[in-house]
């Protein structure tokens, strides 16, 4: 029976892991879990607190310190993980019920990898149709935001994720994944926070992610990618 380890990269989510740890514990089956893996990047606002408490009640939780770096933290965590299936997840994301058991439904099936639909938690008209979209098995409505369950023999092939990237390295592992393998996007929804929309300003963060994705499109470098999101959006 294949074995789900969650990865769940986190750097100061004080606010939202140790709910996201609970729902978890409460809407999983200890049959298709083998781990959830919290890998914090320096956090600063206690959130290795929050998870190392959580962790001396629920055993199957463990928190692994990490470089900083989204991507540095999913392939540590990989790297320690005991399941046969990896469930890449936002701490600020939270799955669908039953997920587990519709992640290794669609493994049966065939997928090598796939994620869900994507709802954010925000009534906003311009929103509530980016996350319509994410329905489509369009590689370019993909996004971390969205989680994402991969074979591990598929991740260690493809290499992992690329440590070079600290922005768009969820859509660089991604197009990878379309390119060579099946990719399915589960019919159930996801919800995810839209904290750094009504931070930034919707059309403002929404120009600048376009800008990303097309500076990457054309060829720009990890490390210009970085350099315009610190300047513009972190």
């Amino acid at each position: 029976m294949n074995n789900i380890s969650i990865i769940i990269p986190v750097l100061n989510e004080a606010k939202n892991i140790a709910r996201l740890l609970v729902y978890l514990q409460h809407n999983t089956s200890p049959k298709l879990i083998s781990e959830i893996l919290v890998i914090d990047g320096g956090s600063t606002d206690g959130s290795q607190e929050i998870v190392s408490e959580i962790s001396k009640k629920h055993p199957n939780i463990v928190g692994i310190n990490s470089p900083k770096g989204r991507a540095k933290q999913m392939n540590l965590g990989a790297s320690q993980s005991k399941g046969t299936v990896l469930y890449f997840l936002h701490a600020d994301s939270v799955p669908p019920l039953n997920f587990d058991r519709y992640i290794l439904e669609a493994l049966l099936k065939g997928a090598k990898a796939g994620c869900f639909k994507m709802n954010f938690d925000s009534p906003h008209w311009w929103l509530k149709l980016a996350g319509w979209l994410t329905q489509f098995n369009w590689k370019s409505c993909r996004g971390g935001d969205q989680s994402l369950f991969v074979e591990k023999t598929v991740f260690e092939n493809l290499g992992g994720y690329n440590e070079n990237f600290i922005v768009c390295e969820d859509n660089e592992f991604i197009y990878k994944l379309y390119d060579q393998y099946d990719f399915e996007v589960l019919p159930y929804w996801l919800t995810t926070s839209s904290r750094r929309y009504v931070t930034n300003g919707i059309w403002t963060l929404q120009y600048h992610f376009w800008m990303i994705h097309l500076k990457k499109l054309c060829g720009a470098t990890p490390k210009t990618l970085e350099a315009y999101y610190l300047k513009y959006i972190h």
